[in-house]
Parts: C-alpha cells; structure tokens; sequence
C-alpha cells in the first residue's frame, strides 16, 4: 500500500516553507541540502539572507552567492520572483527559492536599499532581531519603544516596492505598529502561538488577531525552543497549528520553520557566540537545540488529517496562504 505524499495532503496545492537558514557562508557548502526539501514534496522555500547588526554589504555578499549558486542548477532549482513563478517551479518540477531579510540593521539606515534588496530577490524583511535597531524594537529589549520614523520610512517604502512586512522578531509595541502602519497585510514569518507556550519569541493572541485582522498570516516555527521546552515532536507543533486555526482561522496560518541547515555546527557556534540572542531554553545547553527539519512535513499533514483537518485547510495551512500573500503584495 503506498502511503500518501505531501502533495497528495495538499491536494495538489504549492508547499510554501517560508523560512529556512542556511550557514551565511558565501562558499554555499550546504546550499546542496535543498534537494531534501524538495524530495519532500516542498515546492517553495525563502532563504535567509541576513540578520540581526549583519549589514547591507554582508546581506549583498550572501544574495550573490545564493543567485549564483542556483543560477548554476536551473535543472533542479528556480528564483521565484512573482507568485506565478512560484507555480511554475512547482509544475516543472523544481524548487523554487526566494529571499528574507531577519531585521532592518541590513538597509544600514539607508531607505533605498530596499528597492535593491527587492530587485535582488528579497520578499519579506522582519524590522528588528531581538534587539533595538534604528527601525525598531525587539522581543527580548527590556522595553520597546516602538517604531522609530525610519522604521515608518521603511515600511512605507516596502509598501511601494512589494517587499512583506513581518513583526517576527519585534516587540509588542513595535509588532502592533508596523501592523498599523503597513498599507499591505503584514506577517509573523516564523513566530508561535505565546498562549501554547510562553516564550518571548511567541506572539500574544492580540497580535495574532490584529494580523489576521488585516489579512496576514502568521507563519508557524519548528525550532523547539519556541514549541516548548526544547521540543520539538510532532504533536506539539501539532498543538500550536491548532491553536492558531481556532483562533484566527484556516485562512492566516502558514508554516516557517525556521529549520537552519547544519545547525549541529554553524547554528550552535552562532549561538554560542551570541549568547544574548539565543537565551537558552530548557535542555537547549545540554542537549542541543532540537528543530523539525522540512522533511517531516509529511508526518505532521498525516497528524493533522487523523486529527480532523481536510484537505483544503491543509492545503491553505501548508502553502496556499502563502501564495496569496506573494500575490497580493509582490509586484
């Protein structure tokens, strides 16, 4: 008996993972895992290229050698720049890839540079990681002071250009205002429910709502960290898709997992070497931080249907949302 593929949950709908890290390293030494995820039956994955104080000559630096790097595969890989792409990578049996930017300390104060990092690939860019930057506030800042008027600047820019705005990352004042702000439905492109489990990376059920309110989607993580206490199995990602369902609807749910490709080294020292970003969870020190990596996502659509989801809302859940936000904003 053949056991059902991610696109037989789908119903033949676009998987849409809208966050993944790669090591930012230019020599791409683990670009070549993507073939897992499309393996897995993933047809769109955004890449990071940038974070936290990273500057617009590192976030320059990465996109090249990602374009390049997928430019030199066009049998097996495509740069999505619109939502059609997205389902022409998919019926032509490729994966597709886009960009992300994790805080807006990569424009270096410089509102320009978005149209460059749009043109270049970028479709959605949180405004601060973690910390205050010059646009911002962040989750773990002791107090947020909200946005700042370049912040607003940005956002408006943005706007113009096609470029998601995501409240990932931000602290609450900052997160509602941006959602105010944006004149196009704004993101949490990787964050959880904080109600299911109390971290300050999880977002408040008001945010949610103000989200969902404006026609956004909260893109739900599979870092363990976020899930629970370093958990990350399938039935508690499996609860944080239920919350968020019951409290915004099918309609504003989407997957982002956050899943950092070789973590065991590069995605450990980076934490190690910046304590301050990566407040340790429990069992995170002793044992690692563990993360659903793309390849189980077939496993958690099978959970979510024995549970009762139908086909449409997973297709909505696992993609679909996804492209309509790609087709509402990207232009």
């Amino acid at each position: 008996m053949n056991h059902p593929s991610l696109n037989d949950w789908v119903s033949g709908g676009i998987v849409w993972d809208n966050h993944a890290c790669m090591p930012l390293d230019p020599d791409c030494v683990l670009m070549g895992e993507l073939r897992r995820c499309r393996l897995a039956g993933v047809d769109v994955v955004s890449l990071n290229v940038s974070s936290g104080d990273q500057t617009a000559k590192d976030a320059i630096r990465m996109l090249a050698a990602f374009r390049t790097w997928l430019a030199e595969r066009p049998e097996e890989f495509m740069l999505v720049a619109t939502a059609n792409d997205a389902r022409l990578a998919k019926s032509a049996g490729k994966l597709g890839v886009c960009f992300d930017i994790e805080g807006m300390s990569a424009l270096d104060q410089n509102v320009d540079r978005v149209r460059l990092f749009y043109d270049l690939g970028v479709r959605w860019m949180l405004s601060a990681y973690n910390y205050r930057n010059a646009a911002g506030g962040g989750c773990l800042d002791a107090e947020d002071g909200g946005l700042s008027a370049f912040g607003r600047e940005v956002i408006a820019a943005m706007n113009r250009v096609g470029m998601v705005v995501c409240g990932s990352h931000a602290g609450y004042r900052t997160a509602r205002e941006l959602i105010d702000a944006s004149a196009s439905p704004v993101i949490f492109s990787h964050s959880n429910p904080r109600a299911v489990w109390d971290s300050p990376r999880n977002i408040p059920d008001e945010l949610m709502l103000a989200c969902a309110r404006r026609g956004g989607v909260i893109g739900l993580n599979g870092i363990g960290a976020f899930l629970g206490a370093n958990d990350a199995r399938t039935e508690t990602f499996v609860r944080h898709v239920e919350y968020a369902l019951a409290l915004i609807g099918e309609d504003h749910v989407g997957i982002s997992l956050d899943y950092c490709f070789g973590f065991e080294n590069a995605m450990m020292d980076f934490a190690a070497t910046y304590p301050d970003l990566f407040p340790p969870a429990d069992g995170y020190q002793r044992d690692g931080l563990k993360m659903i990596a793309p390849w189980r996502l077939t496993e958690i659509a099978e959970s979510l249907s024995a549970r009762g989801l139908k086909m449409p809302t997973l297709a909505k859940l696992f993609g679909g949302n996804h492209l309509r936000i790609a087709e509402t904003v990207w232009q």
